[in-house]
């Protein structure tokens, strides 16, 4: 359930990246750790879909067609953006944009970090829980990385 959730989870962190990106006006150092979040989280997706294959499971299909309506806390995956809060990061312009990110990807982490150390305290796979200790540690450097960043604009 870790894998399936988490890879939902990364594949709306890399559509709030693609979709800031994908704007121009975008400050420089919040385009730059986008990019480096999308380069994080792909071969995370990759390596828990390996996993899912060994325990016999299907491997998670990419975006198409996922819904972000009722993903919050109550579902197992906290920290999902909400349709209207994608919306919000699409309309905005790049500056805004940037904070609007910032804000969302904070959010977004600390729901990782939270569905990570579900996995740490209560995980039996060796593998899966060696992962979870990777991405809280990532994820919380990139949480005080955008607080000071958003401090900053």
């Amino acid at each position: 359930m870790f894998a399936m959730n988490m890879i939902v989870h990364h594949q709306q962190a890399i559509e709030m990246a693609d979709t800031l990106l994908a704007k121009s006006d975008v400050d420089e150092r919040v385009s730059d750790l986008a990019e480096r979040i999308r380069e994080a989280q792909q071969p995370e997706i990759e390596r828990m879909n390996s996993m899912l294959e060994a325990w016999g499971e299907e491997p998670m299909d990419s975006m198409g067609g996922m819904d972000h309506e009722g993903m919050d806390h109550g579902s197992g995956m906290g920290g999902m953006m909400s349709e209207a809060d994608m919306e919000a990061l699409e309309e905005a312009p790049g500056p805004e944009a940037s904070r609007l990110f910032l804000e969302q990807m904070i959010v977004h982490h600390d729901g990782a970090v939270e569905m990570a150390q579900a996995e740490v305290d209560a995980g039996e796979n060796a593998d899966a829980v060696e992962l979870a200790e990777r991405i809280m540690s990532d994820q919380t450097t990139e949480i005080a990385e955008m607080e000071a960043l958003l401090d900053e604009l």
